[in-house]
């Protein structure tokens, strides 16, 4: 359909006529250059939707699939930059979380505003075989080690029973992320909002009650 334009006759009344052809072929053409652009665009932008590696590390929750995690095995993630522990504990190391309260900065963590209330407990999580907990010192941000096998270690008492050792300034924890007394480390290992699917299976890290993606 051809463009129609007006314009006043000599009377001063309006007067259609058609535009100018090749002032209609530039207009129709700046117009499918900007009709591609606009396409052009919008590929990134839908794109933008699958959380980048940059999303991921200002905060997007990240999903981890531990159906193949087999007791006595820990997996290393990536959350906000930060490195995430997910430990698969074992029942003799679920039972060497108990009767060492005393030795202990904060057994229960409750001096640390940082845990979340599924994590005050004694196994420090929501299912008592999962261990998950952000992998920084709370001293100042060394990377601690896993010793998570009992027994006399370089670095560790005797009487070890697994945990965390803090290679920068000898903090020590134990499978549970709580640090023992008269140590560095001002507090626990820092637990990160998460929850499980509902088969159990999934771990997405960054949502819970009280942090909704």
């Amino acid at each position: 359909m051809s463009q129609i334009t007006t314009q006043p006759d000599e009377n001063g009344a309006d007067e259609k006529k058609p535009s100018d052809p090749s002032r209609r072929f530039w207009v129709t053409t700046a117009c499918a250059v900007g009709g591609v652009a606009g396409v052009g665009a919008a590929v990134p932008f839908v794109g933008s939707f699958a959380p980048s590696a940059k999303a991921r590390a200002a905060g997007a929750p990240v999903e981890v699939d531990i159906s193949t995690l087999a007791p006595g095995q820990m997996r290393t993630v990536e959350w906000r930059g930060n490195p995430v522990w997910i430990l698969h504990r074992t029942e003799e190391q679920l039972a060497s979380l108990s009767g060492h309260d005393g030795a202990l900065a904060d057994p229960l963590s409750n001096r640390a505003g940082f845990t979340p209330e599924y994590a005050k407990n004694e196994y420090r999580s929501r299912r008592p075989e999962i261990f998950v907990c952000i992998g920084i010192c709370t001293h100042l941000g060394c990377a601690p080690t896993p010793h998570l096998n009992p027994g006399a270690q370089p670095g560790v008492p005797s009487d070890w029973s697994g945990g965390f050792l803090c290679p920068c300034h000898g903090s020590t924890f134990d499978l549970a992320g709580r640090v023992f007394s008269n140590k560095p480390a001002p507090d626990n290992l820092e637990v990160p909002p998460y929850e499980f699917s509902a088969d159990g299976m999934l771990i997405t890290i960054g949502v819970d009650e009280d942090n909704k993606a």
